[in-house]
């Protein structure tokens, strides 16, 4: 890639409060501590918002089609089991279409670091209704709220097999930044969550701004769960 064409897609593409920004600084900070080198790393992302972050990082890449970016990451695993290889996506992208890639790359306990950023609807294609929804939370597809259970992905991918577990926020940078860095050294499927703020499609139809989903993130948020909290923590390691 010649540089300009490079900085011309700078400072970056997503909406302003967006929380896509803060997953990959702490992924890069977490790389940057453990001191691997950008050649011994892989990333891959399907399609979406968080799907677009290839584009800024100075790895080896490939943007993916939707649903799929497993599918491919397991592919450079078998041909290159020397390299560090994460996976992109976002909760639409890991969940619907490529629910079945994540069941059996967790099932299959591969050596992939796949980070979901879950902002809990389709931010890219309109804001449609996602598997992880809450429920009666207002989208284009659900005008009067949704009726649906979420998905807790972190449960699904314990179930499948997945060896190291782990959710947080994005209002938790730091608590983010070391499992990363412990999903780097740990040999087998490597699954993170991190509830991410939506301003413009979740936050503008559910009445929130990206201030008091954070706010909301920190306040909600538990190591025990229940109730209306959002458990987090390392699950399995």
């Amino acid at each position: 890639m010649r540089i300009r064409d490079y900085f011309r897609r700078l400072p970056h593409i997503w909406c302003p409060g967006c929380g896509n920004g803060t997953i990959i600084n702490a992924m890069l900070r977490a790389i940057d501590e453990v001191g691997l080198k950008k050649d011994e790393i892989v990333a891959v992302s399907g399609i979406g918002c968080f799907g677009r972050a290839t584009g800024y990082l100075d790895f080896y890449t490939l943007h993916t089609t939707h649903g799929r970016a497993l599918a491919f990451a397991t592919g450079i695993k078998l041909m290159k089991p020397e390299m560090k290889v994460f996976v992109l996506m976002g909760d639409g992208d890991a969940a619907a279409i490529g629910g079945n890639h994540l069941i059996h790359a967790a099932r299959r306990d591969i050596d992939l670091i796949a980070i979901v950023a879950n902002n809990s609807i389709y931010g890219m294609t309109g804001g449609q209704v996602s598997p992880t929804t809450p429920e009666m939370a207002k989208t284009t597809t659900t005008p009067e709220g949704c009726k649906e259970r979420p998905f807790d992905l972190c449960e699904l991918v314990l179930a499948a097999g997945g060896s190291y577990v782990a959710r947080w926020t994005t209002y938790h940078v730091r608590q983010l930044q070391n499992s990363i860095k412990e999903a780097l050294e740990h040999p087998g499927f490597s699954f993170i969550e991190v509830f991410s703020q939506c301003p413009v499609q979740f936050g503008r139809r559910n009445k929130k701004d990206h201030i008091q989903m954070l706010r909301e993130f920190k306040e909600k948020s538990s190591l025990e769960g229940g109730g209306d909290k959002i458990k987090i923590g390392v699950f399995r390691r």
